[in-house]
């Protein structure tokens, strides 16, 4: 059983949209509790150098419509050694840190994973990711506005697609999961998404591009999630080109304007509740797991099975965008 009377609060990993709405959830929160609230700045290289900072009701007043995150983030390899992790538990302790809410993806819970066992303070995560492939709940902070993000993009792509018949191969971002590029094929009609989880070898995708070109269809949109068998856009249209050496192909990799915006109200939503329930969790002296929303419940899932397991398609979603581009 812990007392907890002071919070730490931090992002950690790849910046999401609607992080800053979490890290507003939380702070308000703790403070609604009468427990203080310190944020980390620079994650888990924030501990290393002592950048902590008092937060009040003010510090987050107007942050939840502001994409990134105030408390900025960064990459920390250092963090894998166990003597940094003793020397950040040390810095946490001086500051008064009785418990930690991690915001962040699958990596930034291994590390909170580790320090939680060798030392003794609560951790509760908050799956704040645009890949949306966090074990444990329904949808990921970030990922509604990734998508919507790259949807517009997409939708703004084809008018030219159109002009001048030419087929756009639009690589979507991701990482091994193709959340992003199923949806977004989906919502923007794509002639083809090809997704890591199914695997499309380039013969049969140069096959029904040839098909829809005897159907008079001479312009379209390709859509590409990174980490797939078959490479990046633009080796996936390379090989297209040196098959059928008369089609017009253009590559656009729509990067990390993805991860950046002003996050959706989905988001808002979602990283407010979540970041709530994330102090709930530890004042109700749950440790070492990730609060998420699952078919509108809040579920608990411990870190390590957040980080081994990962959420999974909808394959009939993969179904229906063949059908729909034919």
């Amino acid at each position: 059983m812990h007392n907890i009377t002071k919070i730490g609060v931090y992002t950690s990993g790849g910046d999401a949209p609607g992080m800053n709405a979490a890290v507003r959830a939380v702070v308000r929160t703790a403070m609604f509790y009468k427990i203080e609230v310190v944020g980390i700045q620079m994650g888990y290289r924030g501990m290393l150098e002592k950048r902590f900072i008092p937060m009040q009701s003010q510090s987050v007043s107007k942050i939840i419509n502001r994409g990134g995150t105030i408390l900025q983030t960064s990459r920390c390899p250092e963090f894998e050694d166990f003597e940094y992790r003793k020397t950040a538990y040390d810095n946490i302790k001086a500051e008064g840190i009785d418990a930690l809410v991690v915001i962040g993806g699958d990596g930034s819970f291994r590390g909170a994973m580790a320090l939680e066992s060798e030392q003794d303070i609560p951790i509760v995560g908050v799956p704040a990711t645009i890949d949306n492939d966090i074990y444990g709940t329904d949808f990921t902070i970030g990922f509604d506005t990734a998508i919507n993000t790259a949807m517009e993009a997409i939708d703004k792509i084809r008018d030219t697609a159109q002009s001048h018949n030419i087929v756009f191969f639009v690589e979507v971002m991701g990482r091994d999961a193709g959340f992003i590029g199923l949806n977004t094929g989906i919502a923007t009609g794509a002639e083809v998404t090809l997704v890591p989880e199914i695997i499309t070898d380039i013969e049969s995708l140069c096959y029904y591009l040839v098909a829809e070109r005897r159907k008079n269809k001479t312009s379209g949109i390709i859509i590409v999630s990174e980490g797939g068998p078959m490479g990046s856009a633009a080796e996936v249209a390379s090989q297209v080109q040196q098959r059928i050496p008369d089609y017009d192909t253009r590559v656009t990799t729509l990067g990390h304007i993805q991860r950046g915006g002003s996050p959706t109200c989905n988001d808002r939503v979602l990283a407010s509740i979540l970041g709530y329930e994330a102090v709930g969790a530890l004042l109700d002296n749950h440790t070492g797991v990730m609060v998420g929303r699952s078919q509108g419940k809040i579920t608990l899932t411990p870190f390590g099975e957040a980080c081994s397991k990962h959420n999974k398609i909808d394959h009939s979603l993969y179904e229906i965008t063949k059908i729909l581009s034919v």
